[in-house]
This record gives C-alpha cells, sequence and structure tokens, in this order.
C-alpha cells in the first residue's frame, strides 16, 4: 500500500472516529447532534520490554488498574487498527481504550499506519497518550538537550514539583533521584526546557523539572505537550519499578493517564508490629557468633542466657511519647505469659506490665499465643539445624491440637482480665510456626487449622520472607509480613553491628562467609564499624527498603521486637527515617495509611478477587459523559479511583463514594440495593472536557504522526533495568536470605 493509499485511509479512520458519528436509526437531521462516546475503563499499553513501559503495568497491576498489552517484539500481536482501538455499542461510539501508554512517542517507525491510526483514535476521542520515556527534541514540544541542556546521569540530583503541579499535586515539591551505588549508573535523563516558540495552537507545561547543570535554566523530565488535538505526557528519563524517582511519580501518571477516573486504587501504607511484649528476648553472643537460648548454636554449648533483653516501664514510657509525638501507632503482639512468668521472678509485680496496661489505648493489641512456644513439629535441637523430631515408624510428631488451642486461649483470658481490648480473629504464632518452615518442616502442622477453627481466628500473621502469598490455614486467611533488618536479639547498637558483620563479611573478613556463595545477598566491602555502623548504614539501608514497600501500594505490615524498643532503643531511628522522608516527600493529603491486621487481610483478600475476575476479563467498566458504571461478577467489589464530588448512584437518590486521599477518592464499592452494576456520577466540575475534533484535524494529527520519525533507542543504564545493588540484600528477591535472623521470632 503506497503512502498516499495509507494516509487516505488514516483520515478516512479518523472521520469515523469523530463524536458527530450518527446512532443507528437516527435520521440525517438529527446526525449533525453529537453523540456522547462511551470511553471503556482500561489502558492500551504497547511495551517494548524496556524498564520504563513495565514500570507502568506494574503499577496499574498493584493497583488493579485493567489493561492490554501489545508486546512489540511478539510476531503474532495484534496489528493497532481503527477496528482494534473502536466500534459501537448500541449505536454509540465505543473508545476501547481510555489511555495509551507508548514506550516513547512513537515506537513504530516512520510512516507507520499503527501510528497514525493511534494519533486519529486519540484525537477522534481525546485519548491521552504517555511516553513512557523519550529524549528531548521539537516533536515533543522541547528543545534539544543543549544550549542549554543536558544528557546523562542523574544519580543523587534532587528534581522537583513544578509550580503547575498537574497531577502530582499530592507531593511536597521534591523528587530525589536515587544513588544507591558509587559505581553503577542508576538513572539517565535529557534535561531541556520548551520550546520558545511552539507550533500554532501547541504548548507543552513541565510537571516536573530539574536543574541543568551549568546553567540557571531547569530542564522538564515529566511534562505535558499539547498538539493537534491530542496531550501526550512527555517523561525524558528512565526508571524502573522499583526506583523511588518512579514510584513518586507513578500515582500521577496513572491519574493523568486516566482523567483521574479509573479502576483500581492506590494508597501507601505502613504498619508496625512489635512482636514478644511482656517477654525477654535471647541476646546475640559476639564470641559464640550465636544466640545461646535460641537453636542456632552448635551443640554442647551453653544455652542459658543470663541477661535476655527486655523492655523496662522507662522504655514504655518512651514508646507512649513517641507514638503521640508521631502520630503512629503500633501494634503490640502480646504473651501474657511472659509478664506472668516474670512475677514469678520478681515478687509477684511486673512494672513494664503496669505501664504498657495503664496506656493500653495508645495501641492496638494482638494474640501472639501466652508463652510463645514453638507450635510446628516438635523441634530435634540435637543437631544445628533442627530438624523435625519423629517417631520410631518415621512420622513427624507435632505439637498438639490441644497445646496450640490452650496457648490461644489462655493469652485472651489474660487480655480480657488486664483489660486489654483484643479482637479474637487476630493471632500471631511465636515464630510463625505451625506454619511450615522451609526446609526442615514443608507443610502446616495439621493441629494447626482445627485449633483456629475451635478458636475463632480467621487472621493470621505469616512470615513474608517464607510464604509471601495470602494463603487459607482452615478458617484464617495469613497476613504475610516484611521483617525489618534490625534483630530480634540486640538491645544494642553495637551487638546488632556485630551480627550484621557476622552475616554479612566474607570469612577472609572475620565473617561466616555464607553472603559469598549465596544466591540472594552480598557481601559488605568490610566490615562496619560497631561504634558507628548501625547509624552510618543499616539505618539508612533499612529504612529505604521499607520506605519503598511503604511506596507500593502494599498493605502488609513490618515486623521488629520488643528487644528493640529497650536498652539503646534501636528501632526508633529506623521508624524516624521512614516517617520523617515520608513527611518530607508527600502532601498532608496523602497521610500514611495504618492499617489494623484484620484490615490488611481483607484488603489482600479483596485485591486477590479483584486481580483474579480483571484477569479472567470478568469486569465490565465504561464511562459516558458523567456517569462511570462497572459490572462485575455477585459478591465482588469494585476498586476504583474518582474525582472529589464522585457520588454513588442508587435506586432512589446517591450516597457517598470512597473516602479522600491524594486530592481523589477512592475505596472499595458494591451494587446498591437491588442493582446489579455501580453507577457512580462525577461531579459537573470533576468531568473532563469532552473531545471536539473534527475530520479534518484528525486527518491532520494522523499526517503528523506519519511525517514524524521514530523515536531513536535510547540508553538505558543498568541500574535502571534492574534494581540497584544497595549492599547486603539489596533487591527484592534478596529479601528472603537477608532477614533470615530477623525472621526466626
Amino acid at each position: 500500500m503506497g503512502r498516499t493509499t495509507r494516509l487516505a485511509t488514516a483520515c478516512t479512520a479518523a472521520a469515523m472516529l469523530t463524536l458527530t458519528w450518527p446512532a443507528a436509526g437516527v435520521s440525517t437531521a438529527a446526525t449533525a447532534a453529537a453523540v456522547t462516546p462511551r470511553i471503556d475503563l482500561r489502558v492500551l499499553v504497547v511495551d517494548d520490554g524496556g524498564p520504563a513501559t513495565q514500570a507502568i503495568t506494574a503499577e496499574l497491576d498493584s493497583s488493579g488498574t485493567p489493561y492490554t498489552t501489545v508486546d512489540l517484539n511478539s510476531a503474532g500481536r495484534p496489528q493497532i487498527t481503527a477496528a482494534y482501538l473502536s466500534d459501537t455499542v448500541g449505536g454509540r461510539p465505543r473508545a476501547k481504550f481510555q489511555a495509551v501508554v507508548l514506550p516513547n512517542d512513537n515506537p513504530f517507525g516512520a510512516g507507520s499506519a499503527e501510528m497514525a491510526a493511534l494519533a486519529a483514535y486519540e484525537t477522534a476521542f481525546g485519548i491521552p497518550q504517555v511516553d513512557a520515556y523519550t529524549y528531548a527534541r521539537p516533536e515533543v514540544g522541547l528543545n534539544y538537550a543543549q544550549d542549554p541542556g543536558y544528557i546523562g546521569s542523574l544519580d543523587g540530583v534532587t528534581a522537583a514539583v513544578t509550580a503547575t503541579a498537574g497531577p502530582f499535586g499530592y507531593l511536597k515539591g521534591n523528587v530525589p533521584f536515587e544513588d544507591n551505588s558509587p559505581t553503577v549508573g542508576e538513572s539517565y535523563a535529557f534535561l531541556a526546557t520548551p520550546l520558545a516558540t511552539q507550533a500554532a495552537g501547541s504548548t507543552f507545561t513541565s510537571y516536573v523539572d530539574a536543574p541543568i547543570p551549568g546553567s540557571t535554566a531547569r530542564g522538564s523530565l515529566v511534562g505535558q505537550y499539547s498538539h493537534d488535538g491530542r496531550r501526550e505526557l512527555v517523561v525524558t528519563f528512565v526508571y524502573n519499578q522499583y526506583q523511588q524517582q518512579f514510584r513518586l511519580l507513578a500515582r500521577g501518571m496513572v491519574e493523568w493517564m486516566t482523567q483521574g477516573v479509573h479502576l483500581g486504587a492506590d494508597r501507601n501504607y505502613f504498619a508496625l508490629h512489635m512482636d514478644d511484649v511482656f517477654l525477654g528476648d535471647d541476646r546475640w553472643n559476639p564470641t559464640l557468633n550465636c544466640t545461646p537460648g535460641d537453636v542456632d548454636c552448635a551443640v554442647g554449648t551453653d544455652q542459658s542466657d543470663p541477661d535476655p533483653i527486655r523492655m523496662t516501664p522507662a522504655d514504655a514510657v518512651y514508646l507512649k511519647q513517641w507514638s503521640a509525638a508521631n502520630g503512629f501507632t503500633p501494634d503490640l503482639m502480646y504473651n501474657g505469659g511472659g509478664s506472668e512468668d516474670y512475677k514469678a521472678e520478681h515478687g509477684g509485680t511486673d512494672p513494664l506490665a503496669t505501664q504498657l496496661i495503664a496506656d493500653k489505648s495508645a495501641y492496638r493489641w494482638v494474640n501472639h499465643t501466652y508463652t510463645h512456644p514453638f507450635l510446628g513439629c516438635v523441634q530435634d535441637v540435637s543437631v544445628v539445624p533442627w530438624k523435625c523430631s519423629t517417631t520410631t515408624a518415621g512420622a513427624t510428631v507435632w505439637t498438639s491440637q490441644a497445646d496450640i488451642t490452650a496457648q490461644i486461649r489462655d493469652n485472651t483470658t489474660w487480655a480480657t482480665q488486664h483489660g486489654l481490648t483484643v479482637n479474637k480473629q487476630e493471632l500471631l504464632t511465636g515464630e510463625h510456626s505451625g506454619l511450615k518452615i522451609l526446609p526442615q518442616q514443608p507443610v502446616d502442622n495439621p493441629n494447626l487449622a482445627p485449633s483456629l477453627t475451635a478458636t475463632g481466628v480467621t487472621v493470621l500473621g505469616s512470615d513474608n520472607s517464607r510464604d509471601p502469598l495470602q494463603r487459607k490455614v482452615g478458617p484464617a486467611l495469613t497476613v504475610p509480613r516484611f521483617p525489618m533488618n534490625v534483630f530480634y536479639n540486640a538491645g544494642k547498637a553495637a551487638e546488632e553491628v556485630d551480627e550484621y558483620n557476622w552475616i554479612y563479611t566474607r570469612a577472609a573478613d572475620g565473617g561466616s562467609g555464607i553472603c559469598e556463595n549465596s544466591a540472594t545477598s552480598t557481601c559488605l566491602d568490610a566490615p562496619l564499624d560497631t561504634a558507628t555502623g548501625y547509624a552510618s548504614y543499616i539505618v539508612p539501608l533499612e529504612a529505604r527498603t521499607d520506605l519503598a514497600h511503604v511506596l507500593s501500594n502494599n498493605p502488609r505490615p513490618h515486623y521488629v521486637h520488643q528487644s528493640n524498643f529497650a536498652e539503646d532503643r534501636i528501632a526508633y531511628p529506623v521508624m524516624e527515617r521512614i516517617l520523617g522522608d515520608y513527611k518530607n516527600l508527600y502532601a498532608a493529603n496523602t497521610p500514611i495509611v495504618n492499617l489494623k491486621m484484620a484490615e490488611i487481610s481483607a484488603e489482600l483478600a479483596k485485591r486477590a478477587a479483584w486481580d483474579a475476575a480483571v484477569k479472567a476479563n470478568k469486569v465490565t467498566a465504561y464511562r459516558i459523559g458523567d456517569t462511570v458504571t462497572v459490572t462485575a461478577p455477585s459478591g465482588l467489589q469494585t476498586t476504583a479511583t474518582m474525582p472529589v464530588g464522585t457520588r454513588q448512584a442508587q435506586l432512589i437518590g446517591t450516597t457517598a463514594f470512597g473516602a479522600g486521599y491524594a486530592g481523589q477518592l477512592s475505596g472499595w464499592v458494591a451494587p446498591g440495593a437491588l442493582q446489579s452494576s455501580v453507577t457512580l456520577k462525577l461531579a459537573a466540575t470533576a468531568t473532563p472536557a469532552a473531545a471536539t475534533a473534527t475530520p479534518a484535524k484528525a486527518a491532520q494529527s494522523a499526517q503528523t504522526a506519519k511525517a514524524t520519525d521514530s523515536a531513536q533507542a535510547l540508553p538505558v543504564p543498568t541500574g535502571a533495568t534492574d534494581p540497584v545493588p544497595y549492599g547486603p540484600g539489596d533487591t527484592a528477591k534478596r529479601k528472603q536470605h537477608r532477614n533470615t535472623r530477623s525472621a526466626r521470632r
């Protein structure tokens, strides 16, 4: 097909897509009236396999926003044509996608019919386009990155949201670019200024910019280029889904492309569980390089621990003051038997329990069993590592149902006697025991599920580093928890560093050497100074890791131990760094969401059901004017994000929808009484302007797209393609090993 013929075809397609398409059966005189189109709430992602488009699809996956992928590297992929993009439903024109994500502004090549079809479609229906990573040049409304301009690394640079802000108004201002390794390039960008004179009718609005080195000017990193009846989000830096700079901007990218109307939701979650409250935790021995009283010391080692780590009343007072000052409520995972044992050894009193119980309303309380026994198989600790005890016939010996049930009930009774408010449906077993622990115990204790049934437990804590997916155990759903790399057996900073050095240094440097042949961890270049290493290295590393979880729309809680709030109180610097960094990045309308354990379980379960329905194409959602309609399987709640002022339509009248977050409304919603679908009504002020394209204008856009050369292959540094090494336990895949010791309790 010749170029002239292709252009004529594109023009015809553009004419068919205009919003004045007559409905079937309408008289010729009535065809002049505009028909409001149907816009399906689904995103089209054209994927070249690069990190930028994959980061955006990861964000869509995380939030539960439906999308369709066209893989440019697949020989059998569908061709993007007018018919692929739109059709009619009941005589009404339908846009099958509410937004388009491209690897760059034109990944198809010069004179592409596919790009022409996309341009015509975007013009006709007012569909936004995200250029996931493109370079600065006049074709996207920018000068070339020169005089002034910059091309290269932005590692360690602090970008900023401009005064315009646009979809990024939930940020306080700064957008710091990570610099986690001095030897690995982690970012790459083109910094350039907008064209001083744009083409007629075109504008460029920068949303995020950074200083251009050697100049007083600032160059755009994210901006909107409006031209030829189309809108493009022009992103001129490369990123991956793990990098903080992308996590900060991901929400805004989705809100921009969907005009703030989409299925799915994104919030920043952080909950902290304090395990072993009222117990005394075993202490790391720097001479033995193990923990007497635990199961890691060599056979024959004196297992007595004369100096366990336990909070004092002063520590309890400090915890309450800190919680109030930071506006953050921790969950106290309590073992009532620990207090009773302390009383038996100290004249019948427990000042720590007295203080914490006096301040009981300052916390949330969760049953952690009465005395924290191991509730899986009966452990044989005559060998290291331990193994499950077996009968003479080779059968595994399990902790009995009666013993498990007693541990749960006795702790609940203790809480009632001391006036603690406890949700009996929530449970955390000691060391997450009873659940499978590889390699020694590959299955759950068969007596655990019946005990959960007998005690009414439906929410069960698990270890995310061992068991990352929520699953059913009898009547309960698990809540995978992130173990923080602040060890349970350390009350002092020097103890934490000594153990850290043992795990993460080479044998030649005095460490265990286990990091040397590990596929999941890296070694320190040199042992940390026990006097300074905690504050200078461990705290910023752990805070960065945990903050990454907070910014990834992940409601899973984190956990440390009561020992970390005693003596040197080493948990606080990490907590303060997480909360402080967050407050410096986000506006007040985007607070951290701190959910209860049962609420986290419910959120994970609803997400799993929603994601399954979306992947099975069982959810239909579309918008016509100011009305959004969502149809999903019976009993399934819908997750959605809408502009402020949106209300849910009922058979009679309307009711409130969602809750405010990041300048939007979002939440879970079900059909009203006697309704089979969810209908949401947008406020008039929240309704984006309808597309007003004409056939001629759409054809002009198509012609412009065909005349534009495709973007050249863009540089992608190693650090932008894969998570950059952060040090010991650097990437998500390395979390399991780095948290082995922290997770044991």
